[in-house]
């Protein structure tokens, strides 16, 4: 049966994968973007399928989340999975950093990575009640197990989303909603092309004895199958795409 998705930063990169995933096995998808409308719509064009729609939202703006998901879940004909996959990256090792810099680096970054999805989620939980379940997946990082010495925030708030992402999963099993993490590593987009096409790009994919990074579609896998019927039982899970790059019990 045809579910409606809502993947957020889904104009590029793993949402772009993600969303691309879900259209090629019958899904209705909300492409939700930021800031890139044209990259967005490459992403909406390039879905199969019938009945996928744009969304955008500052995910900084509760209130514009709001409005996304409802919209989403109005255009889809309800919300079956929510993909709280936006993020930012920016550096701020605190050695290197004004205070101001400091502030500033910590408040963006929590306001999309861990408030935006929080937001996201909570809007989307009624539509999922209504319909009698559903699944919310997070994006994380690999960073928020090992550390990001160069981005303290972005290691924070990736930490906070598998604790925030477990809370839920207590919380909203009562009502189907079934609640998981992906933790990918070092991954192939326009995020990490400058560093993993520099002079750290073999050191980096030597990390994993499989000797590569992820692409957005090994991501994309573990999102569809965490959002899939079968993986219900899977919920508060964390399913690390590192390639054994970075091990944890």
């Amino acid at each position: 049966m045809s579910r409606g998705v809502l993947v957020t930063g889904a104009s590029r990169g793993i949402g772009a994968a993600v969303a691309h995933a879900f259209a090629a096995q019958g899904d209705r998808v909300a492409v939700h973007y930021g800031r890139s409308r044209d990259a967005a719509d490459e992403v909406l064009a390039a879905l199969p399928g019938a009945g996928h729609v744009l969304v955008q939202a500052d995910l900084t703006d509760a209130d514009a989340v709001r409005r996304m998901v409802d919209d989403a879940a109005d255009a889809l004909g309800g919300l079956d999975v929510l993909v709280n996959n936006a993020g930012v990256f920016t550096p701020h090792p605190i050695t290197e950093t004004t205070y101001e810099e400091w502030q500033r680096a910590w408040h963006d970054t929590l306001a999309v990575n861990l408030l935006g999805a929080a937001n996201a989620a909570w809007c989307a939980v009624p539509h999922m009640i209504e319909a009698g379940g559903g699944r919310i997946v997070n994006v994380s990082s690999r960073g928020a197990f090992r550390g990001e010495p160069r981005s303290p925030a972005y290691g924070a708030s990736k930490a906070a989303l598998v604790a925030f992402g477990q809370s839920l999963a207590r919380a909203l099993g009562p009502h189907r909603i079934a609640v998981t993490t992906v933790a990918p590593g070092w991954t192939e987009t326009d995020m990490a092309a400058d560093t993993l096409s520099g002079p750290r790009s073999a050191e980096i994919r030597a990390e994993s004895p499989l000797g590569r990074v992820a692409t957005p579609e090994d991501v994309a896998r573990a999102v569809l199958y965490l959002a899939s019927p079968e993986a219900e039982m899977a919920s508060g899970t964390v399913i690390d795409v590192n390639g054994a790059s970075f091990l944890r019990m």
